[in-house]
């Protein structure tokens, strides 16, 4: 049986035929929780400079690194070390009960043990603020600059730089599901007009986190609305597309201007479950071992940092926002489940989408992952 494959949109037709491609945007989101996004308007030079500053960033000595910690609000802004995230699924009854449904062979690598992820993160808001006063100020705080004098005065014009391309992408994205699913243009780019969106590098030091099969993500869904990923230099990245039930290594065509998008939890929630979170892991996995991607790397570049980043922008819906499902997504959704169950195909528990505060959503998400007390 051939690997499932994700849907590809192009961008660019949209931008000039926003129609036509608005329904296969909505429906791959649909059937997916995923899809490759082409824009011709991204850089790939933007992103290669973008990873070479974070490599150097994180190639910084521990307590160099931990000036830039700031726990009290959330991890929200600023670095997170490493082995501080917990895998939320490892305790998650829910989640333990979609791997269960997974034939044993297509499983995420094991996170019963609940420990914290050896990853790094550096959070950078790409937000505009809110012309009120929020309820949730810790979820939107100002950014914090790295002081290294090498890092410095590279810092603020590269992140935005590549930040801003990540940002365009999404919200495009946005109004193209919106769209799709039958609503205004701007539902949920309105909705998001004031999010503290975020650009999210991860970072694993793949001199230590080198063998095949360490866990450095543990399997999770996103707790935001959209997330895109920009090319890593390592490979990793795992997927669970809706419905395949299949382990999908996520790859990049050769050569081109594409990003990755995935649905988180609030979009699940705004849609009442129509469309799903997308479950994914990063590993140390054969492609990153087998087919010498790390002694390449070494060979190759030879004087710089081994160090995987995530080139990844979390988008947002408003801390302010009243999160709840909108009627007619919410039908939608019950007809979908309904016509899966007489095909046979049961997928996640019953959930339940209460009516709350975006940010109360997210202080929740992140008391689970230990980010928040």
């Amino acid at each position: 049986m051939s690997m499932p494959t994700l849907p590809v949109i192009d961008l660019d037709v949209f931008l000039s035929q926003p129609e036509q491609s608005a329904g296969v945007t909505a429906d791959a989101l649909i059937a997916y929780g995923a899809l490759l996004l082409h824009d011709s308007r991204v850089s790939e030079e933007d992103n290669s400079v973008f990873l070479d500053l974070l490599e150097d960033y994180f190639n910084q000595p521990d307590h160099d690194l931990r000036q830039d910690e700031r726990p009290e609000l959330g991890y929200q802004v600023g670095v997170t070390l490493e082995n501080t995230e917990k895998p939320k699924c490892a305790v998650d009854e829910p989640c333990l009960n979609v791997i269960a449904r997974l034939d044993p062979a297509e499983r995420p690598l094991d996170i019963s043990g609940h420990q914290p992820d050896p990853k790094c993160r550096f959070f950078w808001k790409m937000s505009q603020k809110p012309p009120y006063e929020t309820q949730f100020p810790a979820l939107n705080s100002p950014n914090v600059v790295p002081q290294a004098n090498s890092i410095t005065d590279r810092w603020e014009p590269i992140m935005e730089k590549w930040g801003k391309s990540m940002k365009n992408a999404v919200e495009n994205i946005c109004e193209m599901a919106a769209v799709g699913l039958g609503l205004p243009r701007e539902t949920f780019k309105e909705a998001g007009k004031y999010g503290p969106h975020l650009l999210a590098p991860t970072a694993s030091d793949l001199t230590k986190y080198n063998k095949k099969d360490t866990i450095l993500a543990g399997f999770h869904t996103d707790l935001n609305f959209l997330t895109i990923h920009g090319r890593s230099r390592y490979p990793g990245l795992h997927i669970w597309a809706r419905n395949t039930g299949k382990r999908i290594p996520v790859k990049f065509p050769p050569t081109g201007s594409y990003l990755l998008v995935q649905a988180g939890k609030q979009l699940e929630h705004v849609s009442g479950g129509l469309i799903k979170a997308g479950f994914h892991e990063v590993v140390v996995n054969a492609s990153t071992v087998e087919d010498q991607t790390i002694e390449r790397r070494s060979k190759d570049f030879p004087d710089r940092p081994l160090i995987r980043i995530s080139s990844t922008f979390f988008w947002h819906l408003s801390s302010d926002y009243d999160l709840a499902p909108i009627p007619s997504l919410a039908s939608r959704a019950r007809s979908v489940k309904s016509a899966a169950l007489k095909a046979g195909i049961s997928e996640q528990d019953d959930v339940i989408y209460e009516s709350m505060k975006v940010g109360h959503q997210v202080q929740n998400e992140l008391r689970h992952i230990a980010l928040m007390a």
